[in-house]
């Protein structure tokens, strides 16, 4: 008999959108919370525009971004702007035990949906806001997406060449961070009126919870004035460093010589005795002084090799490596496989299809990770009717109203 899941009883009310706040609500839905999801067809939700999409059909109900960051989610579709669909929202905070959203500070008072105005409906309310950078402030009103926090944060002036332009962490680097401390805190306030009665409001700036990622540059200039800048693949600490060529079409794979054992048998792989006995690489500082010219020499070697047969090699001689693994890697990758990283579930229009399973693993209360994410109002009939206790008579009027779209 399956174990009841942690959340089950706890029910969300989601105003979420894009890839920051939903990644906390997907996570909670995984453990069995029942998320309401609210969106409109007059603003959908700009992920659903994003690929890669499913059978390369670039509708809204296609896009796998969206498929996985609202799996085990509900859908429900309101235009808020009609008077109806805010008594919806104003039943769904009676229903609920948290409110979540994703917007800049001016769009839930707006719409009357701010903190203190739930509040007066809902005392023991735990609600959360999430926005770039929070709720107050001189640049409380700057609306953005990850990207933007990333450059903001000053993850963009850190990644790179020295001789080139900041490129900066891949994509939207900080919607990916964001959300494991908005869950955290989100927790922490569930426990907290669990134990107390008492709800709360948590006001979390995204580009805040991504610098903790930016501990040490932070910390070193502060107290030593040292200004961190793009180094490329070189270490402080580590020589050979670097990502290599390696043989196919824009393949590469990554090795990091930590020490002095590291880098015979690296040589040793590579059937290099030669330098494996120069005593010009005989240290870290012998080697770190000369890392153009053994970068140049271990590149050699890789582009000869199939990334995956290096990486078999190295490791298996002690020496860190990895292949710069593609979408095609990851998908076979048996790591992942052993842990069922993906998991096959299906979407009402798209079909079958794949999306990541929970990040955690609970060997008492496993996730559920069974259905993407909905179609646009694909269980509006489902809320309304069995989870608000609306008569059929009152749905239609809802509809007559406009109020459900």
């Amino acid at each position: 008999m399956a174990r009841k899941l942690p959340l089950a009883d706890v029910k969300v009310l989601d105003f979420m959108w894009v890839l920051a706040g939903p990644g906390i609500t997907r996570s909670m839905a995984d453990y069995g919370a029942t998320i309401v999801r609210i969106e409109s067809a007059g603003r959908i939700d700009p992920v659903r525009t994003v690929g890669p999409f499913k059978g390369n059909n670039p509708g809204l109900e296609y896009s796998g971004l969206y498929a996985n960051n609202n799996a085990g989610k509900l859908a429900l579709s309101l235009d808020l702007s009609k008077p109806g669909a805010r008594e919806v929202v104003f039943d769904l905070v009676r229903w609920a035990d948290v409110v979540c959203e994703a917007f800049s500070p001016k769009a839930m008072r707006a719409w009357g949906f701010d903190y203190e105005s739930l509040r007066a409906i809902k005392p023991d309310l735990v609600m959360l806001s999430t926005c770039l950078m929070g709720q107050t402030g001189p640049l409380a009103r700057f609306a953005g997406f990850g990207n933007l926090a990333a450059a903001l944060c000053g993850f963009y002036n850190l990644v790179g060449w020295p001789d080139r332009t900041p490129s900066g962490p891949y994509s939207a680097y900080t919607d990916y961070i964001a959300p494991r401390f908005g869950l955290v805190a989100l927790m922490a306030a569930l426990i907290h009126r669990k134990r107390t009665g008492q709800g709360q409001y948590i006001d979390q700036a995204q580009a805040e919870s991504a610098m903790q990622f930016l501990t040490i540059p932070i910390l070193d200039c502060a107290a030593n004035g040292t200004v961190y800048s793009p180094v490329a693949n070189y270490d402080p600490s580590h020589a050979p460093h670097g990502v290599y060529p390696a043989a196919g079409d824009d393949r590469w794979i990554a090795i990091a010589c930590a020490t002095d054992a590291h880098w015979q048998a690296l040589c040793a792989v590579m059937k290099r005795p030669d330098l494996a006995a120069d005593k010009r690489y005989a240290t870290f500082a012998a080697r770190d002084a000369r890392r153009l010219e053994l970068d140049a020499a271990v590149a050699q070697w890789t582009m000869q090799f199939d990334p995956h047969a290096s990486e078999r090699a190295l490791q298996a001689a002690g020496v860190p490596a990895h292949t710069v693994q593609e979408s095609a890697d990851l998908a076979a990758d048996p790591q992942l496989a052993h842990r069922d990283h993906f998991v096959k579930v299906t979407q009402s229009v798209a079909g079958a299809t794949a999306v990541e399973n929970s990040r955690y693993k609970m060997s008492g209360t496993p996730a559920r990770v069974d259905r993407a994410g909905p179609a646009l109002g694909e269980d509006n009939h489902h809320v309304l009717h069995d989870l608000l206790g609306y008569s059929d008579d009152r749905i239609s009027e809802l509809v007559a109203a406009e109020a459900l779209g």
